[in-house]
């Protein structure tokens, strides 16, 4: 379904001229091509949602690193890739739902909680790693943790 999107998207962007859009998403296509290679079946869309997680994470750490090297116009064109790249996101939960489901996955996970805290980052790293960004949940898990 995502895979679809981006290859649709693709097209679009070839025929309209969207250079950067086009780029982007050839980029990302072929990272999901890879990984399909790698695992010798196709990915569905949770597995496609993580290539395009790292290609995003990849492209804020260039962001950061131009803009360190003041290379303005590199960190231009990159945060212009990101933005495209973050459309095919799925819109992430606010800091009070994030804060919400943390409570509800520790009462759901209580015993695992009070034995071993530190445990408990997997799970909800495992289970809301598609409603929010993974930097996200280990902030507002801190504040869980350090009580």
């Amino acid at each position: 379904m995502l895979r679809q999107k981006l290859q649709d998207d693709q097209i679009t962007a070839l025929k309209s001229g969207e250079k950067t859009k086009l780029n982007v998403l050839r980029f990302i296509l072929s990272q999901v091509k890879n990984k399909e290679i790698d695992k010798k079946s196709l990915l569905d869309d949770e597995e496609t949602m993580a290539v395009l997680r790292k290609v995003i994470k990849e492209l804020k750490e260039s962001v950061e690193a131009f803009e360190k090297g003041g290379r303005t116009e590199l960190a231009e064109d990159n945060k212009k890739q990101l933005e495209v790249a973050s459309s095919y996101l799925p819109k992430e939960i606010t800091d009070d739902e994030l804060k919400q489901e943390i409570e509800k996955v520790i009462k759901e996970n209580q015993a695992t909680f009070d034995n071993n805290q530190k445990a408990i980052i997997g799970i909800c790293m495992k289970s809301l790693k598609s409603k929010a960004d993974p930097g996200r949940i280990m902030k507002t898990l801190q504040t869980f943790l350090s009580h």
